[in-house]
């Protein structure tokens, strides 16, 4: 249930009326809230745990989406939007590695890590496809709506397989 930047930045744009020059700099502020938050967020789920981070992280994005849906738009919603996305990145990339690290056998670890992410950017090329038709058929406040709810769902159900793995025996 994630949307691409792009589909985040064009809400944007037409929302706060943004020129199409402006376009480019909404990847830069995303990069550097991205590059300035990696270390600390991997230092906090190091002390805290990688699960919770992640699901945070993907709270982070929910967040973005409300702000998107969100009627009042001005200058301090869209920085809100670049530092929310942004650091939703840097709790959630690294950190996935580090989860699936730790679960794959050490024989097979880069295997595992890259086919971990092979399916995670089929999986966001698939929720790109989905969240345009739904974009173009319902407009964009739909699209964000029911991304919304779905990845309301998908935190969920991570949030509970994350508790299964801690309390699964271990082999």
């Amino acid at each position: 249930a994630t949307a691409s930047d792009a589909f985040v930045y064009l809400a944007l744009q037409e929302k706060l009326d943004l020129r199409t020059s402006m376009f480019p700099l909404l990847f830069v502020g995303t990069a550097l809230v991205y590059m300035a938050l990696a270390v600390p967020m991997g230092r906090l789920a190091d002390r805290v745990g990688r699960g919770r981070v992640f699901l945070a992280g993907y709270g982070l994005l929910l967040g973005v989406y409300v702000l998107v849906l969100a009627p009042v738009a001005g200058w301090l919603s869209l920085c809100l939007v670049l530092a929310m996305f942004g650091a939703y990145y840097a709790a959630t990339d690294g950190v996935l590695m580090a989860l699936g690290s730790a679960i794959a056998p050490q024989e097979v670890r880069g295997s595992g890590l890259a086919l971990l992410g092979t399916v995670t950017s089929l999986s966001r090329l698939v929720a790109s496809v989905a969240f345009g038709a739904v974009w173009m058929v319902g407009g964009i406040d739909v699209a964000f709506m029911c991304f919304g709810v779905a990845l309301v769902l998908a935190i969920a159900l991570a949030a509970t397989a994350l508790v299964r793995g801690r309390t699964a025996p271990q082999p």
